[in-house]
């Protein structure tokens, strides 16, 4: 409602829009990774990821941060299409916030629109290099695509980051190489 109410009083007053540059977290998150990378126990590493997540969901304003939070609330209860209009509305206002793709691709990717999630992927990953949730889900949206070989470089990367990702059982070990030897 707070938010409805600012969006009219900027449209009636004739100004746009403008969305601030999102927070730079990434020395905190510099040290969430490499600590995932040391972690002794997967209990261990699960705290550290879910730490992740609370810079990742750090929109650049109350506004984005509105729409992200009521966007990730529709989400969980499975109101997809209110998620997606939302999410929708967050990367038009904020189109350098990472978070917004990488949530919107979620939404697609639980509603098994793969191909439509990739792009998201992709674009959040330009804008957060490192945001290992964006990494595992273009892994995971190109697994259920059926494009193994993007999948198990995808996911290598992503595990580069943090080691103990669930989808790490998904990684494939390297085909034996075929040896060469002398016909007997």
């Amino acid at each position: 409602m707070k938010l409805c109410a600012i969006l009219i009083l900027l449209t009636i007053s004739g100004r746009a829009l403008a969305c601030p540059v999102a927070p730079d977290h990434q020395n905190a998150l510099d040290v969430l990774i490499d600590q995932l990378q040391k972690a002794p126990s997967e209990a261990v590493a699960r705290g550290l990821s879910n730490n992740m997540w609370t810079y990742w969901a750090d929109a650049p304003d109350e506004i984005s941060q509105e729409i992200l939070d009521r966007g990730m609330s529709r989400r969980a209860a499975w109101d997809l299409l209110g998620a997606r209009e939302d999410f929708d509305r967050l990367v038009k206002y904020c189109p350098e916030f990472a978070e917004g793709y990488n949530q919107r691709a979620f939404v697609n990717f639980l509603r098994k629109d793969y191909v439509a999630a990739l792009p998201d992927l992709e674009r959040a990953i330009v804008l957060s290099p490192r945001h290992v949730g964006a990494l595992s889900g273009r892994a995971l949206a190109l697994v259920a695509l059926g494009r193994d070989a993007e999948a198990q470089d995808a996911l290598a990367e992503a595990l580069e980051l943090n080691p103990w990702l669930p989808e790490r059982r998904l990684l494939k070990p390297p085909a034996a190489k075929e040896k060469q030897g002398q016909d007997l």
